[in-house]
């Protein structure tokens, strides 16, 4: 026997106890006054120094258990303890049956049996596990009694009753082997079970170890290409305004196609870089979804006055329509679709415009991207959200076409599946596209409004007599971009840090500036915008004009430019798409 069944074979010892005391008083009510005083006290004296005994024997099992004191070797004593003494109580109220068998009447006999086979039924629950030790002790209670009936003539009908009774005895034997087999299928199978739970937690350990490990690899990736876009864009940025700088003082056309050549790289590194970037985060699981009303104006503003500019670089059109919509997601990761679905209208549409709309379709908003560029073939369409998909067209595409990694609109759809957000696209072959997206109505909060549009003047073409201020803490950036806007006419005054334009915006008789361009990250944790606050500060009614360069392409600019009144652009930022928003910004006031 197993020390873990022989603990909770003693276990049960009080339940056992209680049952033989209750038993013990049924007799005593009973026969009391039927039997002879020395027969029912040797009886009782015999019970209840049986029953001590057992109390006793627990009591001191507990207290060693409690002590720690058991160990495997010892518990095979207490059990053959345990079990004599358990046999004893069986032979005790087998005996009871043949001393007070002719006792009273035959209900009284009727009684004697019922509290017989109630010991037996009991034993089922208690002694079960214990094979030979649980048929003992029904032997030891049945065995007499049915003897007993057999043996009593002064009844009729005594041989049937011994019937009966021995086939219930053979039935409490079957029941007993069945309860057994039937106890050790559920151990076992508790057992098995218990065994899977180990292996499934250690499973489950490893899986958790190996999903942090996945999961920091991933921060791990997600933070180099966040580093590494950083890092390379400076260079590339200083390398591109060079490149511009070197064109305006060749007239060599060859040379010149060489510089213009070296801008178109810079400007598909940059695509590459945001694209890996923004696939990464995704599929890292590093974008968090965060739905609520926005107000498409909002949404619709940022938008203009980001691509504006490249509009009207190209000559095209750029249109919104339904501002007045209010859509229940996400408006970072909606921003960032549009950006997408714009920024690639405006690159395949050489002729016409881009119209972005938002109308209402009963319960949910059908937000559209429309542009009358090249189109894409029907055969095509069921490929381009796939990963480094580039539609083939039949014409020949500009340099400007062919840039990127197809990443783009394989990023518009994984962040529109973040948003539950169905996409779906037409087009058709040299007369356009269209990206529609659905979005759940929201509900319209009041709130007070900024005008962030601006009336677009006539643009100037060329910076002579423009003075421009340049804040850029990295030398080759700086240097770059102020030998390129002298280049194109412009008087320029470059710092490194804020400290240095408050110390020239304090000097007397300073000129004032028409438009100033600063780096986001600056030295000693500052930042650009505090340089346009200086700046700002010194020339209050001018309301300057102001782009902010950054190298980092995480978000989290877009609010900023809005309060503070600044267009953003994204390093390296070719010479080109500079001019543009130079010539935007000025062509503003």
């Amino acid at each position: 026997m197993k020390a873990d069944q022989i603990r909770a074979l003693i276990a049960q010892s009080p339940a056992s106890l209680t049952g033989n005391a209750v038993g013990f008083g049924v007799m005593v009510g009973v026969f009391f006054p039927l039997a002879h005083p020395l027969v029912l006290g040797g009886w009782v004296a015999a019970v209840m120094l049986l029953w001590l005994l057992r109390l006793g024997h627990w009591w001191r099992y507990r207290q060693r258990e409690l002590a720690g004191t058991l160990d495997d070797a010892t518990l095979l004593g207490w059990v053959r303890s345990y079990v004599v003494l358990v046999l004893l109580q069986g032979a005790q109220w087998g005996a009871a049956v043949w001393l007070f068998w002719n006792l009273g009447t035959p209900y009284h006999r009727l009684a004697l049996i019922l509290v017989a086979y109630a010991y037996t039924l009991g034993a089922v629950q208690l002694l079960v596990t214990q094979g030979k030790v649980f048929n003992a002790f029904i032997s030891l209670i049945l065995v007499p009694t049915i003897a007993r009936i057999v043996t009593d003539r002064s009844e009729p009908f005594h041989w049937q009753l011994a019937v009966v009774l021995g086939v219930i005895f053979v039935a409490t034997l079957v029941i007993g082997r069945t309860h057994r087999s039937a106890l050790a299928q559920a151990i076992s199978l508790k057992a098995r079970t218990d065994q899977l739970a180990a292996q499934l937690r250690v499973e489950k350990a490893a899986a958790d170890e190996a999903r942090r490990a996945a999961e920091a690899a991933s921060r791990a990736k997600t933070q180099f290409f966040a580093a590494a876009s950083h890092d390379l864009r400076q260079p590339l940025h200083a390398m591109g305004l060079f490149a511009e700088a070197l064109r305006q003082r060749i007239r060599d056309p060859e040379v010149a196609s060489l510089v213009n050549s070296i801008n178109e790289s810079v400007d598909a590194l940059e695509g590459l870089f945001g694209e890996l970037l923004d696939i990464t985060r995704i599929d890292s699981g590093g974008v968090d979804v965060n739905p609520h009303p926005v107000r498409m104006k909002e949404v619709f503003t940022r938008l203009r006055l980001h691509f504006e500019p490249l509009a009207f670089e190209k000559g095209l059109a750029l249109s919104f329509h339904g501002d007045q919509r209010v859509a229940q997601t996400d408006p970072l990761l909606l921003e960032r679709i549009l950006r997408n679905l714009v920024s690639n209208a405006i690159r395949y549409t050489e002729d016409g415009g881009v119209l972005v709309s938002c109308r209402q379709r009963g319960e949910r908003l059908l937000v559209q991207v429309w542009d009358s560029g090249i189109g894409v073939s029907e055969a095509a369409l069921p490929r381009i959200f796939e990963e480094f998909y580039q539609v083939h067209t039949s014409r020949p595409l500009e340099a400007h076409h062919r840039k990127g990694l197809g990443l783009g609109l394989a990023i518009v759809k994984r962040l529109a599946d973040l948003l539950q957000a169905p996409l779906t696209v037409r087009s058709r072959v040299d007369r356009g596209t269209v990206f529609s997206l659905e979005l759940p109505v929201g509900i319209e909060q009041r709130r007070v409004e900024r005008d962030l549009t601006r009336s677009k003047a006539a643009l100037g073409l060329t910076l002579n007599g423009r003075r421009m201020v340049v804040v850029e803490d990295e030398a080759a950036v700086r240097e770059g971009l102020v030998v390129l806007l002298q280049a194109w006419g412009a008087q320029v005054d470059a710092f490194e840090t804020v400290e240095a334009v408050q110390a020239w915006a304090a000097q007397p008789g300073t000129p004032q500036p028409d438009l100033l361009i600063v780096d986001y990250r600056l030295p000693a944790g500052t930042t650009g915008l505090e340089a346009l606050a200086v700046l700002r500060a010194r020339w209050p009614r001018a309301q300057l004009p102001a782009i902010v360069v950054t190298g980092s392409s995480l978000g989290g600019h877009e609010d900023e430019s809005a309060t503070h009144d600044f267009h953003l652009l994204i390093k390296p930022v070719l010479p080109n798409k500079l001019r543009a928003m130079i010539a935007f910004k000025l062509g503003m006031r």
